[in-house]
């Protein structure tokens, strides 16, 4: 008997965990944290669906918080069995959820000492110390490598182009012409992009469980280099600052690299670029670490001593009195920073700063879930609430979709198109009711295959 059960993920793009059951051992793919909405974030602080204890393995598809953030609850919780990932990804897993932890610990005190927090005292998720214990259990594993979880079921790592390290899971029963396979997208990447490879093509997929964060939208077809040329000319002419919340990892590597190829180009001029983001900082040498992971164009220029990451006036924030220190800073210059959707972080600090001032641009480059700050401000919000207190939006307001980690529907469509044949059931995970809802009526309409949208919790059975 096989099954697959949705913890998470299903009408929201946050807290990815499924549970696949194969021949009674319980396998969790992704072990995300919730974000956005407080519904969905308190679901954080709930017990697990299942025992930890009774989970077999962890299979994760890329090290975001949102796949990964959940591990050391689970650990301290009971689970003690292996953390498989590809080696960019434990390497990165490494980085983020001590980062995460100290995030939580972070706020709790904050909430604390300006008595914010309904709860007396507030307490992080988990400590530093919790996340440690998860790197013992981590497992890494190449692209392509064959990895039995039993001695007929395979599972395979390819890569999924969404940031470094990030993965389709590829699980196979081997039994000759009655052999299935169960494919994971984890989160689709955005084909073409710098530095990364596009999205490997799979084949003979007999169940799919797709990500449908852009389910409902297309990028831009204009380059994402002319946005961010034009934005970032017109924040220099008004004399202000351009801030740009940015995840850790992935678009703040691919939003360097493009600086400092506008740069070079004489496109825009050559300002101060801070990344005030420890994460984001150790994430960079991760990068440079893996480079036989990156595209070709990225590889040749590593080979020829190019630092494709480093804008001619880039400024490395590490400790609290730097990041402090940019508040000085008023015009000519462009500050990076962490989280990407404005949940937490110094991006918080540095929006408090900057928002009340109209000369000040705030770029978003990424997707904003519903019930962030992100998104508040996206949609308009005349202001919004950092560490208590109301701030007022009166910068200029920008948004890139195109530098994007996510496909859009066409190019998720696009790779679906090269199946060899239909799955026998497509399950849509990780976006919003509308994207899903969009998504599903695309591949139904585009290729005539059947699709299900998943109900949080519910039990599906799979021949498999």
């Amino acid at each position: 008997m096989a099954s697959i059960r949705f913890l998470g993920a299903v009408g929201t793009v946050t807290g990815s965990r499924h549970l696949l059951e194969l021949e009674g051992k319980n396998y969790l793919i992704d072990c995300g944290l919730f974000q956005g909405l407080k519904a969905n974030r308190l679901k954080n602080w709930e017990p697990f669906p299942i025992d930890p204890a009774r989970i077999d393995q962890v299979l994760i598809t890329h090290a975001h918080i949102d796949h990964t953030g959940y591990l050391p609850r689970l650990v301290k919780n009971g689970f003690a069995g292996e953390i498989h990932a590809t080696h960019p990804t434990v390497d990165l897993i490494k980085i983020l959820l001590p980062d995460s932890a100290h995030l939580q610990e972070e706020d709790a005190r904050w909430a604390n000492k300006k008595k914010f927090s309904r709860h007396s005292p507030a307490l992080p998720l988990y400590t530093g110390a919790d996340s440690e214990k998860v790197f013992p259990l981590l497992r890494g594993h190449h692209y392509g490598e064959d990895i039995f979880l039993e001695k007929d079921i395979r599972l395979k790592y390819k890569n999924a182009g969404h940031i470094l390290g990030s993965s389709f899971l590829d699980i196979k029963r081997l039994d000759g012409p009655q052999s299935r396979k169960i494919v994971f997208s984890g989160d689709f990447g955005h084909p073409g992009r710098p530095i990364l490879r596009d999205p490997a093509q799979i084949y003979n997929v007999d169940y799919l469980i797709l990500e449908s964060t852009y389910g409902n939208r297309l990028h831009p077809k204009s380059e994402p280099e002319q946005y961010i040329t034009r934005i970032i000319n017109e924040s220099a002419q008004r004399g202000g600052v351009l801030v740009v919340p940015a995840f850790s990892v992935g678009r703040t590597q691919t939003l360097l690299y493009t600086i400092r190829k506008l740069e070079e180009e004489k496109k825009i001029p050559e300002l101060d670029i801070f990344i005030d983001s420890p994460m984001a900082i150790k994430a960079l040498e991760v990068y440079k670490k893996h480079v036989n992971e990156l595209n070709l164009e990225a590889r040749k220029m590593f080979l020829q001593g190019t630092e494709i990451f480093k804008p001619k006036y880039l400024k490395i924030c590490t400790t609290v009195e730097e990041s402090k220190a940019i508040n000085t800073v008023k015009k000519n210059a462009v500050i990076i920073s962490a989280s990407g959707m404005m949940t937490g972080g110094r991006i918080l600090h540095h929006m408090a700063e900057r928002l009340p001032d109209r000369k000040n641009t705030v770029l978003f480059i990424g997707y904003q879930a519903e019930g962030t700050r992100g998104r508040a401000i996206l949609e308009g919000r005349k202001n919004v609430k950092i560490h208590g207190q109301k701030v007022p939006v009166k910068a200029h307001i920008e948004e890139i979709s195109g530098f994007s980690g996510h496909g859009d529907y066409l190019e998720m469509l696009a790779w679906l198109s090269a199946f060899n044949k239909p799955p026998k059931k497509t399950f849509l995970v990780h976006g919003e009711t509308e994207a899903v809802r969009a998504m599903a009526g695309h591949i139904r309409e585009q290729l005539g295959w059947e699709v299900v949208i998943p109900e949080e919790g519910k039990v599906y059975p799979l021949d498999f």
